[in-house]
């Protein structure tokens, strides 16, 4: 059986940090009412002209050096973001062109904050198929960038970075031992739209549009739908939240994530949190929260991971895979 395994992890984030200090300078808030509510201290936020690209772009050079690999040895990139350079060409096209990469294919994958893991799905799928021998996957978000800075519900949450792995087909036994991934789960619903979203587009104002969200209902549905794609993942593979070793959640506020691990009864030791530092960053959230811990030792061969995410739409999904 055809396992698609990460033998590459690699990640950017901007040099310019901006914390809850910073914010109450110039909005109606303060440090202790954001940490209360969402966990998060600070965020990069990307430099005027530092685009999606730029950030991609990194982040994709350090998963290939990671991997050992170059571009030859890829198949194709599929970015996931909902804030790329241009409204097309897409955005991994320009990263694809910027990496010397003139053959194979590349695509955006826009599921908002769930991006990464619907790419990812892709991906597996697309390896699985034979279509591919190895693929570079990315999540990279400005999301800085369709914030209203005047609105401290929402532009406390936000930050900007890039996350990316590089994706390859190895012969797997078909067992739950094998490296790799080894299912994946995704669920949308449309008639959330007005819960998240950005009040602008190509076809209906002719503006880019600002980020908008109900956060009490994000949050009332958020821990029931994580649990959706979760329980299906261990009835997938018979396996529980005993036998995990990490679970990397999409990293948009720290009452979420204990609220669904506790739901599930994942140990919080288990638990990888970045919000703290990074802000919800959106299709980057989870490469990045990945690459932070195998960078700092957690997660090694063999370890069982559970990836989620949820997003506006809306979107959510999670990735079960063994490292």
């Amino acid at each position: 059986m055809i396992r698609s395994v990460i033998t590459g992890c690699g990640s950017y984030l901007p040099e310019n940090i901006v914390t809850n200090d910073d914010l109450a300078k110039t909005v109606d808030t303060t440090d202790e009412w954001i940490v209360q509510r969402t966990g998060i201290r600070q965020r990069h936020i990307a430099e005027d002209g530092e685009t999606t690209a730029d950030l991609g772009e990194k982040a994709a050079r350090a998963a290939m050096k990671d991997a050992g690999i170059t571009v030859d040895d890829l198949d194709l990139i599929i970015l996931a973001t909902s804030t790329p350079n241009n409204t097309f060409p897409a955005t991994s096209v320009e990263i694809q062109h910027r990496l010397g990469m003139n053959h194979g294919a590349a695509f955006d994958m826009q599921a908002v904050c769930s991006g990464f893991v619907f790419a990812l799905t892709t991906a597996d799928q697309y390896l699985k198929s034979g279509f591919a021998k190895r693929i570079l996957v990315i999540g990279a978000e400005t999301f800085s960038r369709i914030l209203d800075w005047e609105d401290r519900t929402t532009c406390v949450l936000f930050g900007d970075g890039a996350g990316a792995v590089v994706l390859e087909a190895r012969e797997g036994e078909g067992s739950v031992s094998d490296q790799g991934i080894l299912t994946c789960q995704l669920r949308s619903d449309g008639s959330h739209k007005d819960k998240l979203y950005v009040d602008g587009g190509p076809s209906t104002t002719q503006t880019v549009g600002h980020l908008r969200m109900q956060g009490k209902e994000v949050f009332r549905h958020a821990v029931g739908m994580i649990t959706d794609v979760i329980v299906a993942s261990f009835k997938a593979t018979g396996l529980n939240a005993d036998d995990l070793n990490w679970f990397i959640p999409h990293q948009a506020n720290k009452r979420i994530i204990d609220a669904s691990a506790k739901k599930l009864k994942i140990s919080p030791e288990k638990v990888v949190i970045t919000v703290d530092h990074h802000g919800n960053t959106s299709a980057a959230s989870i490469p990045l929260a990945l690459c932070e811990a195998v960078a700092n030792g957690k997660v090694k061969k063999g370890d069982l991971i559970m990836l989620e995410a949820m997003g506006g739409g809306f979107t959510w999904g999670a990735i079960l895979l063994r490292w």
